[in-house]
């Protein structure tokens, strides 16, 4: 890994509303940023508390006023300066009402937005290339898109918007009819396999959206004189499907002289237990595989209702270091209230920040040169809503994504990426999204299936690689002729747990599997008097000289955990390596959750304690990795190195991992 002066930047997002005191807050903030390390102001724009409205008329020439004032203070401190208007579209009602006579967002059910626009609405768009251009003026760093660039999420709507008269019109073009909103929805919702309306109105929707892009990186762009660039705030990708969102053709048309900034969403507002940080991790690799290599990354470091009261500084501090080993450019900083004013009333916060640096800035120093992420790969595509077959008749459910595989697999000390990778997951109703030659191809690697997947590729002619054929998936509340499934008993030969139980008790469903000829079966389902219900979990070599585990569980990762799962999972995945082992696997404590990375010969693995226990990890490696350094990141501490422990073996450190602390690995 190579080593340089680089360091981790800070992006403080503060809010300086307008007021007579406005320089002496300007001031105090610059004075706070020189403090603290912090490279770059976003500014907030009526944001929150402070949002009367669509800024328009006096009440915008206020914050134009205001802000063009504290950009001049903060500039001639040294430091840069972006802007974060608070609304496109906008993100709720909350009790405002439009006053600008914009054509109101419509949900499915055909209730009207007060305070949301439609992306079709041309005053709309006439005011959004306005106010945007209006400020682009000042030379801004970066002019934010809010996450509110959306049709889903526009409380109160239900769901979100998207099903306006306007938007209506589009879609009666496309279908060569007119149609209404009733039949809009109950044909992109209809169960069984996607009518063709789904993918039109995704074509509508995605349009829209692109027009309104394009219209703002030309108008930032002629405003700006080139100095400006325009930055994507996004929300989890798998509701941006159901959207039908481009990713790449969004970040070019949002692009200002090839230059555009994503702010991936990733971590939750508020304290969570560290096993959650399986989902963070996850989040920032999916996105990662979205955005082309010149978009720059800035995560947002999240904290709402925005105090000290809703994240505690470890978590805050573990989230940084997520977002920085996912080669972030810089953190966008949302720590403050909105309403704060005064940044020097946050010693706190000054503490938070200071402390946080050392471990980041190690983190930056040693980033590998183009890394490239290390595991088990996730098989995900953008256009995946326009492919999900309906149940329920309801837009959410066709927000799918491998989330529950990653969170399943990462909490076992398994590291996964969204990139190829010789060994793949494919769980749940995903396997419908992929054609067969997609799956063949999966077949000839290694290739983890759950329960529902396996009845899907069963269906559609493909038991005969994955060595078993699922017949049927039983419910829970279902009353089959076997009884009740309760446990998993472990009854391969080989296993050091051989006749361990596992609970499969509250798994929504299993799926019945028929082992074909050549199967290994691991495990069997028992009912709670101790009947065979059915085999739990298979390994197969198959005529392609791929390798496919099979799990009857279709919801691993709400499988009670336990070492021996663990242990299971592991073997598994050295089976599904074949001759060719390359991944570290994690064990030692639970919720041991890794991120790998290689660049060249070189390779880093980074461990995190998501438990609130201390741990002590020891790490799998298939083969000698020869010297290895290892280094302890301790919340809101020092980098320490420490002795990875004695070679020949599994790395086990001395050194205790505390809840949250990180240890790295170089070799």
């Amino acid at each position: 890994m190579s080593r340089g002066a680089r360091r981790a930047r800070y992006h403080l997002r503060f809010q300086l509303s307008p007021g007579d005191d406005l320089a002496a807050r300007a001031g105090a903030l610059a004075e706070v940023c020189g403090g603290n390390g912090v490279d770059e102001v976003v500014l907030l724009l009526g944001a929150e508390q402070m949002y009367t409205g669509h800024l328009a008329g006096p009440e915008e020439a206020r914050w134009f006023a205001a802000v063009a004032e504290a950009h001049g203070i903060l500039t001639a401190a040294g430091l840069d300066v972006s802007l974060n208007p608070w609304v496109t579209v906008g993100h709720a009602d909350r009790g405002r009402v439009d006053a600008l006579g914009f054509a109101p967002m419509v949900s499915p059910t055909g209730r009207p937005a007060a305070a949301q626009a439609s992306f079709a609405c041309p005053r709309w768009r006439r005011w959004l290339y306005a106010h945007y251009g209006l400020f682009a003026g000042l030379g801004f760093r970066v002019l934010w898109v809010e996450d509110d660039f959306r049709f889903h999420n526009h409380a109160p709507l239900d769901w979100g918007g998207g099903f306006e008269p306007l938007m209506l019109e589009r879609l009666a073009h496309l279908v060569g009819e007119p149609v209404t909103r009733e039949q809009v929805v109950a044909a992109v919702t209809a169960p069984g396999p996607p009518h063709h309306w789904r993918t039109l109105l995704q074509q509508v929707w995605r349009t829209a959206q692109l027009e309104v892009a394009e219209g703002l990186a030309e108008v930032v762009h002629e405003r700006s004189g080139g100095r400006s660039q325009l930055g994507l705030m996004s929300s989890q990708p798998a509701m941006h499907s159901v959207e039908g969102r481009d990713w790449a053709a969004l970040f070019a048309a949002l692009s200002v002289r090839r230059k555009v900034t994503h702010r991936p969403h990733f971590a939750p507002y508020s304290d969570t237990p560290a096993r959650s940080l399986t989902s963070a991790l996850w989040s920032l690799e999916a996105q990662r595989s979205l955005r082309p290599p010149r978009v720059a990354c800035e995560p947002e470091i999240e904290n709402w209702p925005h105090t000290a009261w809703s994240k505690s500084d470890t978590q805050t501090w573990s989230e940084m270091v997520t977002a920085q080993l996912s080669g972030a450019e810089a953190l966008l900083l949302n720590v403050h209230p909105t309403h704060a004013e005064r940044a020097d009333s946050f010693p706190r916060i000054d503490s938070l920040l200071r402390r946080s640096r050392p471990a980041l800035d190690w983190l930056a120093e040693t980033r590998p040169q183009q890394a490239i992420p290390l595991g088990i790969g996730l098989p995900w595509r953008q256009d995946t809503a326009a492919r999900l077959p309906s149940a329920t008749g309801t837009l959410k459910e066709l927000a799918a994504d491998p989330g529950p595989a990653a969170d399943f697999l990462l909490g076992y000390g398994v590291p996964v990426t969204a990139g190829p990778a010789p060994v793949q997951a494919l769980f749940g109703p995903l396997a419908h999204t992929f054609g067969d030659d997609e799956l063949r191809a999966m077949l000839r690697g290694g290739l983890l299936l759950d329960g529902a997947a396996a009845a899907i590729l069963s269906e559609r002619g493909f038991a005969d690689l994955m060595g078993v054929r699922a017949r049927e998936l039983i419910a829970r509340s279902g009353r089959p002729r076997t009884g009740p499934y309760a446990v998993e008993q472990l009854t391969a030969h080989t296993s050091e747990d051989k006749g361990a139980l596992l609970s499969v008790d509250v798994q929504p469903a299993l799926a019945r599997l028929e082992p074909l000829e050549g199967a290994r079966v691991l495990t069997q389902i028992r009912t709670p008097d101790g009947r065979d219900w059915g085999a739990g979990r298979c390994h197969f070599v198959n005529a392609l000289g791929g390798r496919a585990a099979v799990l009857a569980a279709t919801a691993p990762a709400e499988l009670a955990r336990s070492d021996e799962g663990r242990r299971l999972l592991h073997t598994t995945v050295r089976f599904l390596e074949g001759d060719s082992p390359r991944l570290p696997l994690v064990s030692g404590a639970p919720h041991l959750i890794p991120h790998a990375a290689r660049s060249g010969d070189a390779h880093r693995l980074a461990v995190v304690n998501g438990s609130a226990d201390a741990a002590h990890p020891r790490i799998h490696l298939p083969a000698d990795p020869g010297n290895v350094r290892a280094t302890l990141l301790a919340p809101l501490a020092e980098p320490t190195p420490i002795d990875p422990g004695p070679a020949g073996g599994p790395l086990e450190p001395e050194s205790v991992l505390p809840h949250r602390g990180w240890v790295v690995f170089e070799w």
